[in-house]
């Protein structure tokens, strides 16, 4: 198998990641769903100023863009490419794939909600999968990684145990 270097490679970034305390994954999961709430309302100040005519959320927009520009750059320090651009969209795509499973979810539509809410978690795992440096993006096809035990493990899982907001 020859992932399994791979995986190994991989363990060893997230257990230094774990063990340097030089991140704060847990305010840093804060973080990033702070800047989703500030990308969707950019998106609704944009929606209410076309719907009313009224500039003033445009202006509204804009603080609020300033402030999410603010927040993101402390979550993605440097880039290469789009990367920048790419972290935002996967922010952004997460919480609108969220709450398309909200919205089936109150519908009593619990199957499609749990295929979205999936969906939603992957898209998520991408970003920190970026933000933490544990892939490039050659690898964003969500690969598979076999520890010892030759169980795989996705980019989700990796990313399930690494992230916990809980932990304080």
């Amino acid at each position: 198998m020859s992932s399994i270097p791979d995986f190994q490679s991989l363990l060893s970034k997230v257990n230094e990641l774990k063990n340097s305390r030089k991140l704060d994954l847990s305010l840093e999961e804060d973080l990033s769903i702070a800047v989703m709430n500030l990308i969707s309302l950019e998106e609704h100040f944009f929606f209410t100023s076309q719907k009313t005519g009224k500039d003033t959320y445009l202006d509204l927009l804009k603080q609020i863009r300033e402030v999410r520009k603010k927040l993101l750059s402390k979550l993605i320090d440097s880039h290469e490419g789009e990367t920048w651009c790419i972290t935002k969209h996967l922010l952004a795509t997460t919480m609108r794939i969220m709450e398309v499973a909200t919205k089936l979810l109150g519908e009593g539509k619990k199957k499609e909600a749990k295929e979205m809410f999936s969906l939603s978690y992957q898209v998520y795992s991408l970003f920190w999968a970026l933000r933490l440096k544990l892939i490039d993006l050659k690898g964003i096809k969500s690969p598979k990684f076999y520890p010892s035990d030759g169980k795989s493990w996705t980019m989700s899982d990796i990313v399930t145990k690494l992230v916990d907001c809980c932990k304080e």
